[in-house]
């Protein structure tokens, strides 16, 4: 199993762009919590850093021996809004961000039918260097349900185009995310995001919907009872014999009481003993 910490750990929810740690610090903080790589956005390297800054970077990362899992490379993708689908109509740096970083995965954005050409031409470029695209289960894109997200990847039909399975933005979008689901996306998940959620009228946090609307949550920590239910999560990633990497997606701590690497250490052992009981490597 490649346990992957996001690097959302070191921003807050609602501010992706604004890193609150070094990529030093947060390599060390990832290795100390017992993660095998890091999934590297765009608050501490992406397209617009310098030459200097990314070969830094990736000597940073090789002395310790701490491996990529995804990039996300500039700050449309991870906020995904309307300009998240540019990285497709030139995709070569980000590519060539990916092989600096050592990273095999790269994550993108699509809005509308109009970006389906671009994502297929995209996927051929990656093709070509050995790399990978791929779409997470997000809301506001067209991977909010199942039905959509299967369609869409149909329509894509590269090999190397596949899916961010992410328990959290489905169940927002009232989408079942157990066993059932996880089956049928079986063919394209390349990576796992998970983060924790207590869905509920007057949530600290409303987001919108294509699908259903606004949606009122509070953002909980991965170990937490009350909101996803992991275990079922576990059991279907067990069932299809999933071996790629499982990535911790949750923002810092906002409660000022827990430390970023309080709550890295304590998913990590969540994770790995839930993952474990299921028996995913």
């Amino acid at each position: 199993m490649n346990l992957s910490l996001s690097s959302r750990i070191a921003e807050s929810f609602l501010s992706k762009k604004a890193a609150s740690m070094q990529l030093e610090q947060l390599a060390d903080m990832a290795i100390a919590a017992g993660y095998d790589s890091l999934c590297m956005r765009a608050s501490q390297v992406g397209v617009h850093s310098t030459p200097d800054q990314i070969t830094r970077a990736a000597q940073l990362l090789q002395t310790r021996d701490l491996g990529v899992s995804m990039i996300s490379g500039d700050f449309d993708v991870v906020y995904n809004n309307d300009r998240g689908p540019n990285s497709l109509r030139d995709i070569r740096p980000y590519l060539d961000l990916a092989e600096q970083l050592g990273a095999s995965l790269l994550r993108v954005c699509i809005k509308s039918e109009e970006d389906i050409t671009q994502a297929q031409q995209a996927a051929d470029q990656a093709a070509a260097r050995g790399l990978r695209l791929a779409h997470q289960c997000h809301v506001q894109s067209r991977f909010e349900t199942v039905d959509e997200i299967v369609a869409t990847l149909q329509q894509v039909d590269r090999p190397n185009f596949g899916l961010i399975f992410e328990a959290a933005n489905l169940e927002e979008c009232r989408q079942d995310y157990g066993p059932n689901t996880i089956r049928q996306l079986a063919p394209w998940i390349f990576n796992v995001y998970l983060q924790n959620q207590k869905i509920h009228r007057g949530g600290s946090v409303t987001i919108d919907t294509w699908s259903h609307g606004p949606i009122s949550f509070d953002v909980i920590p991965i170990p937490e009872a009350g909101g996803i239910d992991f275990d079922r999560v576990f059991q279907g990633l067990h069932e299809i014999g999933y071996d790629g990497p499982v990535t911790a997606h949750q923002s810092a701590p906002e409660d000022g009481k827990t430390t970023p690497l309080t709550a890295a250490k304590d998913t990590a052992e969540f994770l790995r003993k839930g993952l474990s009981i299921h028996s995913i490597r």
